[in-house]
């Protein structure tokens, strides 16, 4: 096999990115500005297609939940063994949300859902009258026949400013499906005032049924 070590670096740069946006022209910008090696976002693209048929990562796509369409840039990449990732980078980064983002799709997928990326725009005028978009966030839109879930996930939600950043994504969300919070923990779920379900890690992945809560 030829570019063997343009397909290690490629492995170490998506173990480091787990749960970060990215596609393969940002990734070959990288190769380019910090290694000098051409390595095209065509290569790369089939490169990350041998690893998720090799059941090392998965890839997510992005869904734009108000225009209800797939965005095909900035995927994220999710490996399919956390502990096999952490290796790779000889357990540096390790980085606790990221890594819950990346457990918590793993058993999403074991469960037999279908998982994406979620997106939501807004448009709203600023100081000046002009018109302004915002793109919020949600970890995964979360589907299975005609069931859907919005799952954000956070390793620390004890701060005013990161639940108004998790909650506000689910606020601009123009439907009534099931909007939880996954965090670290052993919480068992609970609603707050607004309906959204916050509940423990621990719980989640020993309850197979968490999701209804």
């Amino acid at each position: 096999m030829r570019n063997v070590d343009e397909i290690d670096t490629l492995v170490d740069i998506l173990a480091s990115a787990i749960g970060a946006p990215t596609n393969p022209t940002k990734i070959s910008n990288t190769f380019k500005s910090e290694q000098g090696i051409n390595y095209s976002n065509k290569t790369i693209s089939n490169h990350i297609d041998y690893l998720v048929e090799a059941f090392l990562i998965s890839k997510a796509d992005r869904y734009d939940i108000k225009g209800r369409k797939y965005v095909g840039a900035n995927l994220k990449y999710y490996f399919s063994d956390v502990g096999l990732r952490n290796a790779r980078l000889n357990f540096r980064q390790q980085e606790p949300t990221h890594i819950m983002e990346n457990i918590v799709y793993n058993e999403l997928l074991i469960r037999g859902y279908n998982v994406d990326i979620g997106i939501v725009e807004v448009y709203a005028k600023n100081d000046e009258g002009k018109t302004t978009r915002k793109q919020f966030e949600v970890d995964f839109v979360v589907n299975q026949g005609s069931q859907r879930y919005y799952i954000q996930v956070a390793y620390d939600m004890t701060s005013e400013e990161k639940q108004k950043q998790e909650f506000n994504s689910f606020r601009n969300i123009p439907d009534s499906f099931k909007k939880i919070v996954v965090v670290n923990g052993t919480k068992k779920p609970w609603r707050n005032e607004e309906g959204f379900v916050i509940m423990g890690m621990k719980y989640f992945l020993l309850n197979a049924d968490s999701l209804e809560f």
